[in-house]
């Protein structure tokens, strides 16, 4: 018979470098493909906390500030060992502390959903999650007058100032250490940046996204940034994060990813209603940094 924990053992404190392999290993026990190097860059740009009992870490939060009134959150993980003790709500209510009156967004498992509404948090949106290994990948047409390039460190400010568009979110140091990780490519239409995306390292292989881009029939402009990458990770594993309403959906199985599973978007401190949207009429957000990061 398993004999309880005492309350008295619980501590909870801010995530700490050191805490990365603790984390990394709470990760793998519950299937998520994260390496250690995915949760050091996390613990670079959040604000994380952790729940110990008896010294040993047993569950993980993180949250990202966005501006002055907006952030999100995520690696919400509690070890199978010690579910049911309400360490998953207590570390959501001082994540949430934490925030104060931001408006909050998270992505949240069918699981997590009850508890998050709970803490006044509402349906406001979904996204459906890709990968696989891409298979032969077709090639995208571009538009007239446009064009593929590497992006550069000069573009970034571009960059960053497109993703706030399309995003609604101010992230500049997020997208600042994200762009210095990872591979970009610019989309130019008679010399101006109308597009952009990211492709780094991360868990069993490689993630593309944020993609920024101007809108297009057939959202075109997303498929070339997005194609970009798929044509040159053959055969490799690969992963995008899609929020919904796109017609990128048939697309990218076509290209031998695998919708696996679609989540639920939800906010708090805002009506709901509000966000059910894309952020801006001209610029869209095609696929995410992640479901933490948004």
């Amino acid at each position: 018979m398993t004999v309880p924990r005492s309350p008295e053992t619980l501590r909870y404190r801010r995530f700490t470098p050191a805490d990365v392999v603790a984390a990394h290993g709470l990760s793998t026990a519950v299937g998520w493909p994260y390496r250690p190097e995915d949760w050091q860059f996390s613990a670079d740009t959040s604000i994380g906390f952790v729940a110990e009992d008896e010294g040993v870490v047993i569950g993980t939060a993180m949250c990202w500030t966005f501006g002055a009134d907006r952030a999100s959150l995520g690696h919400v993980i509690v070890s199978s060992e010690h579910q049911g003790r309400g360490i998953g709500r207590k570390l959501m209510e001082i994540v949430l502390e934490e925030l104060g009156p931001r408006m909050t967004f998270l992505h949240a498992t069918r699981a997590g959903q009850p508890l998050y509404e709970k803490l006044g948090f509402n349906v406001c949106g979904t996204l459906d999650q890709f990968n696989g290994n891409v298979g032969k990948a077709e090639a995208v047409p571009l538009l007239d007058g446009e064009r593929l390039r590497a992006g550069t460190p000069d573009d970034f400010p571009c960059f960053i100032e497109l993703d706030s568009r399309a995003s609604g979110l101010k992230r500049q140091a997020l997208l600042s250490a994200l762009l210095e990780r990872g591979e970009s490519v610019a989309l130019e239409r008679d010399g101006e940046i109308v597009g952009f995306s990211v492709l780094r390292r991360f868990g069993r292989g490689y993630v593309i996204g944020p993609v920024v881009a101007l809108r297009a029939r057939d959202d075109m402009r997303a498929r070339a940034l997005i194609g970009h990458w798929l044509g040159r990770r053959e055969g490799e594993f690969v992963r995008i994060d899609v929020p919904t309403g796109t017609s990128l959906p048939d697309w990218l199985i076509g290209q031998g990813l695998k919708r696996v599973d679609t989540c639920t978007k939800m906010v708090r401190n805002a009506p709901a209603g509000a966000h059910t949207g894309a952020d801006d009429p001209v610029y869209r957000l095609y696929g995410l940094i992640s479901q933490a990061m948004l």
